[in-house]
């Protein structure tokens, strides 16, 4: 018999820890077993209590030694527990929770295994015992859990799932009737380190709530994982204590409204922890374990909030709303019992907009300002939904030309979004299908105010000639591009750096050089029309342009991003006045992207220094071209000279003695912020066609002037 290490030396000289094998045995007391097809087994071996197994954890991946006597059952080693969940809902995920008694169990489990439906074999309150042999136990998230080590692993603490053909190896059903398990009462207050030895178990918490931010939301978004909060206790108008419900979007109660009164949860008790934070956290076996139906809610709700009965309140229409705001710069309560029915023309989806949503009637459109990112994920505000708007005690303004539905903060002293702690107030679910979002056609010249806040169409523009070579934004902040129509009529484009398809690091996404549709939400600014497109494809420019020309980008023949940090061969670096400073590269305030940097401060206010310094690329050969152009994005901060961009085809080694010819690049012209970066565009370098071609940033400062400039994205482009 193969001997177990010291920790476990009692397991063997206990007599309780050998199992004798037993039958499956009918008896007129017992309700048969439904075992639902799947062979049962009782094991003898030596019992590992819960506690002794994660003690084999210590912070580093432990494997169990293989059964090396498969003949021989006694000497193998057994975690003997009750499934404490179920997968039959979806909620949740290749995972058993086992614990060690039906009833006030002294420890959980998390069992990690690459298998679904596990219900069908391993119900919950079966009782089941886990060979240990070959499995490892490691950490996810912080917590312990079995799996299986197979090389593939992330770190020297993880393990991987138990592979699907070898649960059934490792996982054994017992003979015996399942059980039912009792949730271990608990507190939300009781989820503390001293009981971490619960996680895997069922547990109760009685008289708690979802917090208002859930409220008259579903469990999650179709496909998407999400968050929720329950709180106990109420202490100076917030929860006494706190924590976070996990659900899941292919649950099948995803699309089920959560609870919205006070009462008992049942759930697995978990954590998950990323560096010193510790997030408790609960899993829902299935909905009909939430009994919260009671009020007075703990934050004094009487009653529950999320039935909509339009009969009770008078129909508002866009126009109508905005009307309130006509003739006035300052914000108007809505004080009548009014609603607005409009369907959701646009969304977040692409973080293009940002807390907000145009929603849109017949009689127009308008924005609606929340304070609540991802409102995509929420089934009121997907695209296409019908949306039900109770309007008391909202407020309407004229923001910048722009009127927009929201409410008051910062003391009702300022006008903009409707805090998420409130929505349940105001939005209602129309309970109706998305349906299909029909654009307004308009061209340039047919825009008018009426047409603010519509999702529109204007046919046949295109990108102006000197945004061609740029991406749509320069940087994280929003950017300027102007289409045009064939009459030389144009408005402005706005996109976000934050956009999905929008941020400059990297390359971002360069404009189309083609003529067709856009599609998109009108805006205005102080008189300025501006679109807001919420994706890619609704630039729809394949066609020639007006001059019936066909724009085709130039190839890269050449880049640096420097983003391994630190100059290649490929550049030189020249200091000719100032104390021997040279261009550097940096990632400060930009994650792992580094970029080339240059400043004449030698530390500390008014040490301005005059400086002359050259960063120059490496020769590229432009032999055989018939177009080549040079690109790049740059960021400017503090006051200075503005930086200089050359080339020459003739480097002397020597930046005095070289013939530069001087490049007409746009730059970054906002001296008071860093992150506002700015494309050049493709400046053109036909000059140099059929040669070879060096750039060079020349960057100076005077004593009075330091200004540091950053420079990224460098590309020779040539066809």
């Amino acid at each position: 018999m193969k001997k177990y290490n010291s920790i476990l030396k009692y397991i063997f000289v206990m007599a309780s820890s050998l199992f004798v094998v037993t039958g499956c045995v009918q008896d007129d007391k017992y309700d048969q077993p439904n075992l639902d097809g799947y062979d049962c087994a009782d094991k003898k071996g030596i019992v590992v209590p819960f506690a002794d197994v994660k003690a084999k954890y210590q912070n580093a991946r432990y494997v169990f030694p293989k059964d090396t006597t498969p003949d021989n059952e006694a000497d193998d080693l057994y975690m003997v527990g009750y499934v404490s969940s179920t997968d039959e809902t979806g909620n949740i995920y290749k995972t058993i929770y086992v614990q060690d008694a039906l009833e006030n169990p002294t420890q959980g489990f998390t069992v990690s295994v690459d298998a679904v439906s596990t219900y069908t074999k391993y119900p919950q309150g079966s009782k089941v015992y886990i060979k240990l042999n070959g499995l490892a136990i490691g950490t996810y998230g912080g917590l312990v859990q079995l799996g299986v080590e197979t090389g593939a692993e992330t770190s020297a603490t993880s393990v991987s799932r138990i592979p699907e053909k070898l649960v059934a190896k490792q996982i054994f059903r017992s003979c015996a009737p399942k059980g039912k398990i009792i949730p271990k009462v608990m507190k939300l207050a009781d989820m503390v380190a001293a009981n971490d030895q619960y996680f895997g178990c069922l547990i109760q918490v009685d008289d708690v709530e979802f917090d208002a931010r859930a409220l008259c939301t579903t469990y999650a978004p179709s496909g998407v994982t999400v968050d929720k909060t329950i709180g106990e206790g109420w202490v100076s108008g917030k929860y006494a204590k706190t924590a976070v419900v996990r659900n899941s979007g292919f649950a099948s109660f995803a699309s089920q409204l959560l609870p919205s009164g006070k009462g008992k949860f049942v759930g697995i008790y978990s954590k998950f922890q990323s560096g010193s934070t510790t997030t408790y956290q609960l899993y829902v076996n299935k909905a009909e374990d939430l009994e919260m139906k009671t009020f007075p809610r703990l934050d004094g709700l009487t009653a529950g909030p999320c039935d909509f009965n339009p009969s009770t309140l008078t129909a508002k229409t866009v126009a109508d709303i905005k009307q309130l705001a006509a003739g006035t710069t300052n914000w108007v309560q809505i004080t009548g019992d009014y609603y607005l029915k409009a369907q959701v023309v646009a969304n977040d989806e692409t973080g293009n907009l940002y807390k907000y949503v145009y929603v849109e009637d017949a009689t127009g459109g308008i924005r609606v300002n929340m304070n609540k990112t991802n409102l995509y994920l929420d089934s009121r505000f997907r695209l296409g939904k019908d949306v039900n708007i109770k309007l008391k005690n909202l407020y309407v303004r004229s923001v910048n030309g722009e009127v927009q539905l929201g409410a008051l903060f910062s003391n009702n002293t300022q006008f903009g979004q409707i805090e998420e702690v409130e929505m349940y107030k105001y939005f209602f679910d129309s309970n109706t299908a998305s349906r299909a979002v029909v654009p307004t056609e308009k061209t340039i010249s047919q825009l008018t105010m009426a047409d603010v806040g519509r999702w529109i169409k204007i046919k046949d523009v295109e990108f102006v000639k000197g945004d061609l070579g740029r991406t749509l934004t320069d940087g994280s902040n929003v950017t300027s591009r102007t289409l045009e129509d064939c009459s030389g009529n144009t408005v402005v484009l706005r996109t976000s750096g934050q956009a999905s398809f929008g941020n400059i690091k990297p390359g971002g996404y360069e404009v189309k050089g083609g003529k067709g549709d856009v599609y998109a939400i009108l805006s205005v600014f102080n008189g300025t029309y501006q679109l807001w497109i919420t994706k890619l494809a609704n630039i729809d420019f394949d066609a020639p342009r007006c001059d019936g020309s066909v724009y085709i980008p130039i190839p890269v023949v050449y880049s640096d991003d420097f983003a391994a940090g630190g100059f290649s061969t490929d550049w030189t670096t020249v200091n000719k006045v100032g104390p021997n400073q040279f261009w550097q590269t940096s990632n400060q305030g930009n994650g792992t992207n580094y970029y080339a940097v240059m400043n004449g401060n030698a530390g500390g206010a008014n040490n301005n220094i005059a400086n002359e310094d050259w960063l120059i690329s490496k020769s590229v050969s432009l032999a055989g071209k018939t177009k080549a152009a040079v690109s790049f994005t740059t960021d400017v901060r503090y006051s200075g000279n503005a930086l200089q961009v050359y080339a020459t085809d003739n480097y002397t080694g020597d930046v005095t003695t070289t013939n530069w010819t001087l490049l007409p690049a746009t730059l970054d012209t906002n001296a008071n912020a860093f992150g506002d970066w700015v494309g050049s565009g493709n400046v053109d370098l036909g000059a140099f066609l059929g040669k070879n071609v060096r750039i060079a940033f020349k960057y100076t400062s005077t004593t009075s002037g330091a200004a540091t400039w950053e420079v990224d994205d460098f590309k020779i482009k040539a066809q």
